[in-house]
């Protein structure tokens, strides 16, 4: 846990000391003292809250992906499983469409998000009650049916507005002005996750073995589906569709601190938070003074990834 923390310390200082204006060390020294100059205007201005965002978001993101692999029993779960990126990716266009902007847009594509996670809800719950394959099914469902929504908008909108939207789509930090809400959000997603780490290892091992220790698993289950999905959508508010970060980061914590949510939990937050802010680093440096939308550097990064954690698993004796 050290060790990760001291990685998210030196993404956070990557991230503040490079760009495509060269700050040096004069300008962290006028960051840290309080004096006014150019460089400590970029770090304190422009780079400080894009860090912190890319923290929080990554770090939601893979919170939300442990979540959700631990109580769908399924190693491919991530946090848009539910169809919640979509639906905020509807919400999302739809403002930029109309020429909302700010928090008009980031409303929107909450409430899109919240949108897709009723409808998902309800629909998967039938006959009062829900298994994990149906409300698996029903997300990738929903999950499609906005992404037809999505390529309709997309046909639809004007040339002005239309690289915007590709770029929310494809996830992008550019826009981040204040940290606070998002990292408000990933104490809170913390905070009501932690508690229940043992009924998570608990459910994670055999639901009617946690059901037999008094583990009342309907309620769990809900609870936590309720926490991921509403972490999910904090994320894809403030960053738009980041992929990859919810789904490797899980599988890398589990080979590094082991299947503990008391460690699992936190290890994820961190490496989550460290590794998105290290690809927005290079989003923004890679091509500069232009940038590259963050979430094709984490689909770069964690495909081939994910392909070599396939590889090296122990094959079936």
């Amino acid at each position: 846990m050290a060790g990760l923390a001291l990685l998210a310390c030196l993404s956070l200082l990557a991230a503040l000391a490079v760009g495509s204006l060269e700050t040096g060390l004069a300008g962290f020294v006028d960051f840290l003292c309080g004096r006014s100059s150019l460089a400590a205007e970029v770090v304190l201005r422009l780079r400080l809250p894009r860090a912190l965002t890319g923290f929080a978001c990554g770090g939601l993101l893979a919170l939300a992906g442990t979540l959700m692999q631990t109580l769908l029993r399924n190693p491919l779960a991530d946090p848009y499983v539910l169809g919640i990126s979509g639906g905020a990716g509807v919400g999302a266009l739809l403002a930029m469409l109309s020429g909302l902007t700010g928090l008009l847009l980031d409303g929107c594509a909450f409430l899109g998000a919240l949108g897709a996670l009723f409808l998902v809800f309800g629909l998967a719950r039938g006959d009062n009650s829900w298994t994990q394959a149906r409300l698996l099914l029903t997300g990738v469902i929903v999950a499609s049916g906005c992404g037809a929504v999505v390529t309709l908008l997309l046909a639809i909108a004007p040339e002005a507005r239309l690289r915007g939207m590709l770029f929310w789509l494809m996830g992008d930090l550019s826009q981040a002005v204040s940290p606070w809400a998002s990292l408000a959000a990933l104490g809170a997603t913390l905070l009501f996750a932690l508690p229940f780490a043992r009924e998570l290892n608990l459910l994670a091992r055999n639901a009617e073995t946690a059901r037999t220790l008094g583990v009342s698993v309907g309620r769990l289950r809900g609870f936590v589906y309720c926490v991921a999905a509403l972490a999910t959508a904090a994320a894809v508010v403030t960053a738009g569709s980041i992929g990859f970060i919810g789904l490797i980061v899980p599988h890398l914590m589990r080979l590094l601190v082991g299947s503990d949510m008391r460690l699992l939990l936190p290890a994820a937050t961190l490496f989550g938070g460290a590794l998105l802010m290290a690809a927005d680093t290079l989003s923004r440096t890679v091509i500069a003074p232009e940038q590259l939308p963050v979430g094709v550097l984490t689909a770069l990064i964690g495909a081939p990834l994910f392909l070599f954690l396939l590889a090296r698993a122990e094959k079936p004796r």
